[in-house]
């Protein structure tokens, strides 16, 4: 998969399966609904009318199947017939794990995806991530040689029209984006250290006319960023806060999204077990999705001030390591006495989000992390934890996972209750909570958001993303296509204001159309 190329096209062309296999790939609902004359040109001569409709037949999805129609030139793949209300209506998860495991081989290969309109985005989405980038299999390097996958949509329903090219040019800046992302994720600190990630910033800001603001080193202790400095001292390449900045005539408010970029977690002096610490790779997982949405949305055109502010460091072992009992004092101002040096990620973020405020004047701040281990118990391997002090961007930011495929859930958010596990009798907070029973997905979103004051008037969302950032051994570019859905409202992509929800956030019509989505074939 590492050598694949992604190509979106309109439609389904024709295509033989002697020289280019071919997946069809739909809901049992929506494949009876293609007439044979729309993919016969995919299937012809090897496979006949009689043969492709007694696969859709014997098809039995539960909740998904697939049948091979002939060798391994052609098949057809079901998703489920019934989802609850907390998936996507799109099937994405189960999309990617149809394409992985079904996909016919070869050098040329061509999947059509058969869905409503309204599912284009998350499909395409889903399937860019079943083709990882990164890869050190000496038989890959070795070959070097390029594959090509085609996607092609053939829609049912009202609106069946065609895609435009500015269209087909938002799924692929989305594609790229999420596997940007996911290779960033799966590549090991050893090539992957903060300066491989500044440089992948630069790269990003070279292609988009934006040079980044760096602050490294010991510039950051200078400045006052006690959080990321703290956290990142030990290590043999320098932590720093880096920032890309979309500056637009006519914005009319400024967005911030900090990411979390911690290129490795040992845990610190407080060092992780044997097993816990394989994978640790991934806790950057938040800052690149940031970088991969950030050159996505920007790419279609975004119409207000967005900010991509990243805290890169690596949380290392070292004589300059920070140690329980250390305080530090964070750009906030606020002191925080260190408990748990693997409770780092929420040091650095506290940094980030009071920059974003202070130095950015954001009026809305998101940031996305690899946070806490908890968050698989709260919402699960497939949906990030979301915390806001907002209701709207609440049901927003869930809304927006459901049309994107990268699905969300709530946190409590309920500082007066839970704020108190961070009490220290020398500082202003402690790092790490007294009770580890007591909401500690929660808790650690409070720590950032302390650092902003609950009071602050402006809009803070939470995105906890530690468990659905991979699946298995891989990287998933989890969290580049919520962000592009959830801010879509502000694109001059029509896909991406289609998926928004925040057209929609003072009226109930979001709500409404979604039910009915929905209510088109699943659960409610």
């Amino acid at each position: 998969m590492a050598n694949v190329v992604l190509e979106f096209k309109a439609s389904a062309g024709d295509s033989e399966p002697q020289n280019r296999p071919v997946l069809i790939l739909g809901t049992q609902a929506n494949l009876q609904q293609v007439s044979w004359s729309q993919i016969k040109g995919k299937l012809q001569p090897v496979v006949s009318k009689e043969i492709w409709q007694a696969a859709l037949s014997a098809l039995s999805p539960n909740p998904t199947d697939s049948c091979p129609l002939y060798l391994n030139s052609a098949a057809v793949a079901s998703l489920p017939t019934r989802l609850s209300r907390h998936n996507s209506p799109s099937a994405a998860h189960f999309i990617a794990r149809l394409v992985r495991t079904s996909l016919p081989g070869g050098n040329n290969r061509c999947i059509v995806m058969v869905c409503e309109r309204s599912d284009v985005f998350a499909s395409g989405c889903a399937i860019s991530r079943a083709f990882p980038i990164f890869s050190r299999r000496s038989s890959s390097t070795r070959r070097g040689e390029k594959k090509h996958v085609t996607v092609e949509f053939l829609f049912v329903g009202q609106d069946n029209n065609p895609l435009e090219q500015t269209e087909l040019e938002c799924l692929s800046n989305a594609a790229d984006g999420i596997r940007l992302a996911a290779r960033i994720v799966d590549t090991p600190c050893n090539e992957m250290n903060t300066d491989h990630f500044l440089h992948e910033i630069k790269a990003v800001g070279d292609e988009l006319g934006i040079t980044p603001v760096v602050i490294r080193g010991q510039e950051l202790k200078q400045k006052g960023f006690g959080g990321i400095y703290g956290v990142g001292k030990a290590a043999g390449h320098a932590p720093a806060l880096a920032v890309l900045s979309h500056t637009p005539e006519g914005a009319t408010q400024t967005i911030a999204w900090v990411g979390k970029g911690i290129v490795y977690d040992t845990g610190g002096l407080s060092i992780k077990g044997k097993t816990t610490m394989p994978g640790m790779k991934r806790d950057c997982g938040g800052a690149a999705a940031v970088l991969g949405a950030f050159k996505a949305t920007i790419k279609q055109g975004f119409k207000d001030n967005l900010h991509a502010v990243f805290c890169l460091a690596e949380n290392s072992v070292g004589p300059n390591a920070t140690r329980p009992d250390d305080i530090h004092t964070l750009y906030s101002g606020k002191t925080v006495e260190i408990n748990n040096t693997d409770a780092e990620g929420r040091l650095v973020l506290a940094d980030g989000v009071f920059y974003a405020y202070k130095d950015l004047s954001s009026d809305i701040i998101l940031d996305m992390a690899t946070l806490t281990g908890a968050q698989g118990i709260s919402t699960g391997k497939y949906h990030a934890a979301v915390m806001t002090n907002n209701d709207q961007w609440e049901a927003a930011c869930v809304r927006a996972g459901r049309s994107s495929g990268d699905l969300a859930h709530p946190l409590v958010y309920c500082p007066e209750m839970h704020f108190s596990e961070f009490t220290s009798a020398v500082a202003d907070m402690k790092n790490s909570v007294a009770d580890r029973e007591n909401a500690q997905s929660s808790c650690a979103g409070l720590f950032i958001a302390s650092h902003l004051g609950f009071d602050w008037p402006g809009v803070w969302v939470h995105v906890d993303i530690a468990s659905p950032v991979h699946a298995g051994e891989r990287a998933t570019g989890f969290g580049v296509a919520l962000l592009m859905a959830l801010f879509g409202q502000a694109s001059d992509d029509s896909i991406l204001k289609q998926v928004s929800p925040l057209g929609a956030s003072n009226s109930n019509a979001a709500d409404d159309s979604m039910e009915r989505d929905c209510k088109r074939r699943r659960l409610v």
